[in-house]
């Protein structure tokens, strides 16, 4: 029978693209997925694991073992099917979507598929099975009323939910959770004697024991009792279990830092390039711990020299460690007002890897020389060791270059001239930025003060400097230039990817800048210099606000990808994220994949292939994405809390969103943002234009729109719900100008 295998089968088992990759991973290697994946596709049909096993001529036990793992984690990971013949077939795209389900409050959901294409619409039905955040394969079932696709589960490929966080409710002889994440729909029916101590009405942590069915819901046992839901710090205790983040360090990864000293080991500082005595300086917020970056720049003859020192996490962080299972489990720092929860074990985020004041750091240099007009004319990477000369702050910073501060120049006598070539370099690069067309819309940053138990006093905004914005450009200076670097090695990376308008965006934005009239240039294909010209053709125009508002939506999100699709809003066609391993994996995987290359090796022997980083790459935009909303719960929860004693009282604001029910408004001085529900309009049947972002009264003809300003007063605080309801006052006039405000305010990264 293995003969007949072999000669109907008829594929070459001996040539593994990815041989030197699987010797270099295990002792007693096995082919490849993508060798599995093309004996599959060559066979044209499915084969069971005898059959794969004969194709590849695998005897020994731990070979058929290591086989059956891999085929499982293929199958877990989408890459392939398991039929009910018991067979493995390849997942066409075609006919079966793998993807990541998004859930709505609703009860419908959604599947985000991997490939990138648009998303498939879930009925509640399909939903029963499925929670926010699982991984499925399902068909495409028809076509809806509105266009979209529409899917229907075939297998749940991974359960990523395992614990909620909710309201434990008694009733009759039920008794059940509400989950806090608002995702998920379905409650949480919890066993006859899996209640505990818990009592109505307390914050919760119910374990999932039973996932759901299409005729069940899921079955729970409470594990943890949280408290009371208005106790100091319950927002961010929530968020950690309702948002699954790993904030507990494994028993395994706390026996392996146990060898790590306070100090650099004289050994690990050979063989690198000695810049302690180059004046290297951080340049950081008033609050930060970990510092990732330091840089330094000289004029040369033609221009500058500017060097960019990385921390050396990957010096530290081998792979498929302890530390870097956690690592990769966490994906990123989670950063929650006044509180994080760090990516690596603080003897390295703020110790060993920080780049502190005047101690030996290992790092990882991208050295660029730039040209007058600010144009990179080559980089290099090199392992150095460094002394970081002074711990600056952007305000201090500043002060010195752009105010002149005495002071504190007399303070920094040594190190002022090389600031000053820093600010030098970056005003030239600026203007080489602007000239290629990358976007720099004016966003505004807010940060909460709190005060006696934990108790919100202000929201105040974090006003961005320029050496904020020096510190932004260096950094995408040399992720650009690391991009390029791996790119020309042929080294498999994770990329960061910024892909442009959607044709249907598109369509709404030139419909809505039509009735402005607006042009947006660039056809079918608008550049990110389109962008830039239309946005300082309008920046002194009153409805600036609405306009960049309209911009920014019009665009993706940004994601992590191995594949080379460019950053459409830095007009780049090569971007990675190089120089935050400290708090972000993505950067790390790039640092590995950097020393790779510098050691001399071979594309084909890096430890990763392309579908470990495509799956990577999910991995860390699913985490990234969790994180951002973990911390939006948390501020939301914040906000509202801080609004509950003011119920009544009138405050001024600008409209940032409207919808068919109504409109957000979002307030001035204090950035808390609450619905003007429709009803509460008056004696109007309101039309809604998502075009023109407006809502119109029939009758009436009133109209509200994004950006218009209005007056409000406070009605209705849910902190279950994270809502804040208004009642309009009254309508304002046009303010002359007011960019930089509005909902749409990210967390301003070094990177952008």
């Amino acid at each position: 029978m293995a003969a007949k295998s072999k000669k109907s089968i008829d594929f070459n088992t001996t040539v593994d693209p990815y041989a030197q990759r699987e010797a270099a991973k295990y002792e007693n290697p096995i082919p490849s997925r993508e060798l599995i994946l093309q004996l599959i596709e060559h066979v044209g049909k499915p084969l069971n694991r005898s059959e794969i096993a004969e194709a590849f001529a695998l005897k020994d036990e731990d070979q058929l073992e290591a086989l059956r793992r891999r085929l499982r984690a293929m199958e877990r990971d989408g890459q392939l099917l398991f039929n009910r013949g018991q067979t493995y077939c390849l997942v066409n795209n075609k006919d079966l979507i793998v993807g990541r389900i998004l859930g709505h409050p609703d009860g419908f959901g959604f599947i985000k598929p991997d490939d990138g294409s648009d998303d498939l619409f879930l009925s509640p039905r399909e939903m029963n099975s499925l929670l926010h955040n699982d991984r499925a394969i399902v068909r495409v079932a028809g076509i809806d009323k509105k266009g979209r696709r529409e899917g229907a589960l075939v297998e749940v490929l991974e359960r990523n939910t395992h614990q909620v966080v909710g309201r434990l409710y008694t009733e009759d002889s039920f008794t059940y959770v509400v989950p806090d994440n608002k995702y998920i729909a379905q409650t949480i029916l919890i066993q006859r004697d899996g209640v505990g101590e818990a009592k109505h009405g307390q914050i919760v942590v119910a374990e999932i024991v039973e996932q759901p069915t299409k005729l069940r819901q899921p079955i729970g046992r409470i594990i943890e009792v949280l408290g009371d839901h208005l106790a100091p710090g319950m927002e961010i205790e929530m968020a950690i279990r309702s948002y699954e983040l790993p904030h507990q360090w494994p028993d395994d990864l706390l026996e392996e830092i146990k060898s790590f000293s306070e100090e650099v080991p004289e050994a690990a500082k050979a063989d690198r390039v000695d810049l302690r005595d180059i004046p290297l300086v951080t340049i950081d917020g008033e609050d930060a711990r970990d510092f990732d970056d330091a840089v330094y720049c000289k004029r040369t003859p033609k221009g500058w020299k500017l060097l960019v020192a990385i921390a050396d996490v990957s010096h530290y962080v081998q792979a498929d460690t302890a530390l870097d299972r956690e690592a990769k489990n966490r994906s990123t720092s989670v950063y929650f007002p006044e509180h994080v929860i760090p990516m690596l074990p603080e003897i390295l985020s703020n110790g060993l890897c920080s780049l502190n004041p005047q101690v030996d750091r290992l790092c990882m240099v991208c050295e660029l020389t730039i040209d007058a007009s600010g144009k990179v004319l080559r980089s290099r990477f090199f392992e150095a060791v460094m002394r970081s000369h002074a711990r600056l702050t952007y305000t201090e910073v500043a002060k010195m270059l752009v105010e002149g501060d005495k002071a504190l120049a007399k303070k920094y006598k040594a190190l002022l001239p090389h600031l000053q070539e820093l600010y030098a370099l970056y005003k030239v690069m600026r203007a080489s930025r602007e000239q290629r067309g990358a976007m720099d819309f004016d966003t505004l940053e807010t940060r909460i003060i709190f005060g006696k138990d934990r108790k919100i006093e202000k929201i105040v905004p974090v006003i961005r400097n320029d050496a904020h914005k020096l510190i932004e450009e260096f950094m995408i200076t040399a992720n650009m230039a690391a991009a390029r670097y791996l790119n020309g090695k042929k080294i498999p990376k994770l990329l960061r990817i910024h892909e442009g308008p959607s044709p249907d965006k598109l369509l709404s934005l030139r419909s809505f800048l039509g009735e402005l009239g607006l042009k947006l240039g660039g056809g079918a294909n608008p550049t990110p210099m389109d962008y830039m010209h239309l946005s300082n053709a309008v920046k002194d125009r009153p409805d600036v606000h609405l306009i960049q508002t309209v911009l920014l939506r019009s665009m993706s999100q940004a994601v992590y990808s191995p594949e080379l699709k460019g950053h459409f809003g830095l007009a780049l066609n090569e971007y990675a994220h190089f120089t935050s391993p400290i708090r972000r994996y993505p950067d790390l995987l790039v640092h590995r994949g950097i020393r790779h290359a510098l050691q001399g090796k071979k594309a084909e022997s890096f430890i990763y292939g392309i579908p470990d980083m495509v799956l990577l790459g999910e991995h860390c935009s699913a985490n990234e994405r969790r994180a951002d909303d973990a911390t939006r719960d948390v501020v939301s929860w914040l906000k509202c809390e801080y609004m509950m004693d003011k119920i009544g009282e009138e405050f001024a604001g600008l409209i940032s969103a409207v919808t068919s029910f109504g409109f957000f408004v979002e307030l001035d001085e204090i950035y808390v943002e609450g619905l003007v529900h429709i009803s509460s309009l008056g004696q109007d049947y309101f039309h809604f234009d998502p075009i023109s972002h407006q809502l119109r009264g029939e009758r009436t003809n009133a109209k509200f729109r994004l950006g218009d300003s209005v007056n409000v007063q406070v009605v209705r605080v849910d902190l279950d719900e994270r809502k804040i309801d208004f009642e309009l006052i009254k309508k304002r006039s046009p303010v002359k100008k007011t960019a930089g405000r509005g909902k749409f305010r990210k967390r301003r990264r070094k990177q952008g």
